[in-house]
């Protein structure tokens, strides 16, 4: 069978989400525009942007694994980051213009582990100017670019854990666990600034997104091959198991219909709901297991869950 055969069959029915190891130099737009010309322009998105000169894990999302892009976004992240002390730069890492050096001859161990300390948890963190937030619209790389420097309000984030793997000179190698919205840029900045020599990122890599890890992801290259051999479906995580972090209930047929056509849940055979005190999101299956939508679910008013997002096709028959 021909490669273009391969690729017409899996285009028209390939969901999920892809774990691509993004090589430097790429930006997530490249991954993206790649993989939709690979299955022949089925329908691909990502989840999670990775700065260009960035490696490592960026969910693709394909098919219908593009309608799952909001709940994803809250996942928490790993990196493989190189802080350079001693150096700092207009976008807070290696590809931006030099703006200040310092020496790092005085810098201990002891003191880095004390600066680095200062950043695990709960903390405010203002957003460089190099980045895509929008500030009035507009986001912040154009005004940077433009030799602005604009206000902006620092936000709330959590450094879930924050390890020294090695120090090399005045390279010092991290482990960083975070929340969304984290500027491992910005971190590294912060820590060089502490120490007071300044610092920025030399490299970075993402481990994990979620509960997608480097050690299942493919290369751009890797994913040509497999589309090749009509073996990439294989290669997907399932819609089910990217959103496994969501709690699930099975509902009836008649209730799948229902759903199938944006319909609520009534509750009466719903007693397995999670408990909690805020609006929960939760997997929508028919007694087969298929994932048919998300639901939102309202403890505070103990209605019946509301369907938010229907994901499988409504030509599935009950």
């Amino acid at each position: 069978m021909g490669f273009s055969t391969h690729m017409s069959r899996q285009s028209a029915t390939i969901d999920g989400v892809l774990v691509v190891n993004k090589e430097g130099g790429w930006t997530s737009h490249d991954v993206v525009a790649k993989v939709r010309g690979l299955l022949g322009g089925a329908k691909v998105g990502h989840a999670g942007t990775l700065d260009p000169a960035a490696t490592g894990v960026l969910p693709v999302l394909v098919g219908r694994g593009t309608r799952i892009a909001e709940y994803l976004i809250d996942w928490d992240k790993e990196y493989r980051a190189v802080l350079r002390l001693g150096e700092t730069t207009d976008t807070q890492d290696a590809t931006g213009r030099i703006l200040s050096r310092a020496d790092t001859g005085a810098i201990t161990d002891a003191a880095i582990r004390e600066a680095v300390a200062r950043f695990r948890g709960p903390q405010r963190q203002l957003p460089p100017m190099y980045s895509a937030v929008k500030v009035g619209g507009r986001p912040l790389y154009k005004a940077a670019r433009a030799g602005e420097t604009v206000e902006r309000a620092e936000r709330m984030i959590v450094v879930h854990a924050l390890d020294i793997l090695a120090v090399d000179g005045r390279d010092v190698t991290l482990n960083v666990v975070c929340s969304k919205g984290t500027y491992i840029r910005t971190l590294c900045a912060d820590i060089g600034h502490v120490l007071g020599v300044g610092g920025h990122l030399l490299a970075l890599e993402r481990r994990r997104v979620g509960p997608l890890s480097i050690e299942q992801s493919l290369t751009v290259g890797q994913v040509a091959v497999q589309v090749a051999i009509g073996a990439l479906q294989e290669q997907l995580v399932t819609l089910n198991q990217a959103l496994d972090r969501l709690p699930a209930i099975a509902i009836t047929d008649e209730q799948a219909r229902c759903v199938l056509h944006g319909g609520s849940v009534s509750l009466i055979e719903s007693g397995r709901l999670p408990f909690s005190a805020e609006p929960v999101c939760i997997r929508l299956q028919d007694k087969r297991g298929r994932l048919l939508a998300i639901g939102i679910y309202d403890p505070r008013s103990a209605g019946p869950i509301k369907t938010q997002k229907v994901i499988a096709e409504n030509e599935l028959s009950y």
